[in-house]
């Protein structure tokens, strides 16, 4: 999962320089894995594979940056790759089954899947691109996320190192399951600590968000069963960007496309041991903005949604019920235009933040007011819904708000006592809060004020003066 790499694929890969060169048409990438003895299995023909696949994929990055021989050092070095990889499966498969290994089945549907499936789609692209460079990028990005994450939980299962005491748990136990399950895999995995924070996540916005959505369906059954991840940016700057050197705190390109199969084989993982049912398959994936992420959240019954909090960040794990999917979320990635569509999430990515939206937090037990405010504000403000101090807290926690509008008669803990909670805290003092009041009587608002908020709007107020208070506010606060 590579939201997730740190200490563990840190010793494994070690990405020396990622650039933008406009003279070759794309990034390019003077990339070395290494591999360490600590990795190895502990099987002897499976851990020499490994060592040669890794090898050969640094032959394939190092004749990228060859121009002149580039397109002829790729043909040879993929039929290279793909030689010593169903030799490493055949290999891998025969020695499963002197052992009687259970998930021999299971290992060889993902072997069969990336033979079948994901190399030749590579190899299309690749011949009908003449070899471009972001082909030949998004052949050795898929081949490194596909390889990593394999490596590492797949070919673990072989020798009992994966968490196999997951798998018989009864159904009313699986959301438990599933939590610790994720806790210890992404530690098993990357060495990464990762600390559930809530398992009724409601689709806050933590930061710059990536949303990617995979849907698995079977063959016997038109059900399918949809699953969305969800990365903090930073998280993955700061962890894969780091690994590939990367100077800048943005994501790019080929950090999403190893993201995409690496994230593939984590969650193919947890479905593998959480499912009874015969074997699911990736039908669909899809790259989402935050608003298709809000409206799946709005209509779907999620089976678990769970929050983590990570060393480097926050991520979530959530679960669609099987069901019969509707078309219309977004285009379906395939290894024809996954290319096109990667890029096109980057440029719409990048669009959005060169808006810098300023954002809103509206706290108000009345989801009218709250709505109202929303429908007000949209067009302008990143605009963010709590309807409880709980929940406020929750949101600012994740996503850290320009502006607060504060509610100042909610029940059980109202505005005035959030105010001194925020002031108590550090990482909230400096937020402006405005509160919102039904009452305008001057001994009202002078308990208001007492407090020192940074002002004060009257609900009465027709909506577009609210609107304009709020503009001049920012007007106001421009550096």
């Amino acid at each position: 999962m590579v939201f997730c790499f740190n200490n563990f694929v840190a010793g494994l890969t070690t990405f020396k320089k990622y650039e933008f060169d406009c003279s070759k048409g794309g990034f390019y990438m003077d990339t070395q894995f290494v591999w360490r003895d600590e990795f190895k299995i502990g099987v002897d023909v499976i851990d020499k594979e490994h060592q040669r696949l890794f090898k050969i994929i640094n032959k394939l990055f190092a004749f990228r940056e060859d121009e002149k021989s580039s397109q002829w050092a790729c043909q040879e070095g993929i039929k290279f790759f793909k030689g010593h990889a169903m030799k490493h499966f055949a290999d891998e498969e025969q020695y499963m089954e002197s052992i009687q290994y259970e998930g021999l089945e299971q290992h060889k549907y993902i072997h069969k899947v990336f033979q079948e499936n994901t190399l030749p789609a590579l190899e299309k692209e690749l011949e009908q691109t003449e070899y471009a460079p972001e082909a030949i990028d998004h052949f050795l990005a898929v081949c490194a996320g596909w390889l990593i994450g394999h490596t590492v939980t797949e070919d673990l299962s072989i020798i009992g190192k994966c968490i196999r005491k997951w798998e018989n748990l009864l159904p009313s136990e699986e959301l438990a399951a599933m939590k610790e399950l994720i806790t210890q895999l992404v530690f098993d995995m990357f060495h990464l600590k990762s600390q559930m924070i809530s398992d009724a996540y409601t689709g806050e916005k933590f930061g710059q968000g990536v949303y990617y959505r995979l849907v698995y369906g079977t063959k016997q059954d038109k059900r399918k069963q949809e699953v969305i991840l969800v990365f903090e940016e930073k998280l993955l700057v700061n962890t894969v960007g780091k690994i590939m050197k990367v100077s800048s705190d943005k994501l790019n390109a080929t950090l999403i496309h190893a993201t995409r199969y690496t994230a593939q084989q984590f969650v193919g993982r947890i479905m593998k041991y959480l499912s009874t049912e015969e074997l699911y398959e990736l039908k669909e994936e899809n790259l989402l903005s935050y608003e298709e992420f809000q409206r799946i959240f709005e209509r779907e019954k999620l089976q678990a949604s769970l929050l983590f909090n990570t060393e480097e960040g926050y991520f979530a794990y959530c679960v669609i019920a099987p069901r019969i999917l509707k078309n219309g979320v977004g285009t379906p990635i395939e290894e024809k235009n996954a290319i096109k569509e990667v890029k096109k999430y980057i440029i719409k990515r990048e669009e959005q933040e060169k808006r810098n939206k300023k954002k809103v937090l509206v706290v108000d037990d009345s989801k009218k007011v709250r709505q109202q405010m929303k429908e007000l504000l949209d067009e302008d403000y990143e605009v963010a819904l709590a309807e409880s101090v709980v929940a406020a807290i929750r949101t600012i926690t994740l996503n850290k708000p320009d502006l607060i509008l504060l509610e100042d008669e909610m029940p059980i803990c109202d505005g005035k006592q959030t105010l001194k909670m925020l002031r108590s805290e550090k990482a909230f003092a400096d937020i402006p809060v405005i509160f919102l009041t039904g009452r305008g009587d001057p001994e009202s608002v002078k308990k208001i004020m007492s407090l020192k908020p940074t002002g004060y709007l009257l609900k009465n107020l027709k909506l577009v003066d609210i609107k304009k208070n709020i503009d001049t506010f920012f007007e106001k606060t421009k550096v």
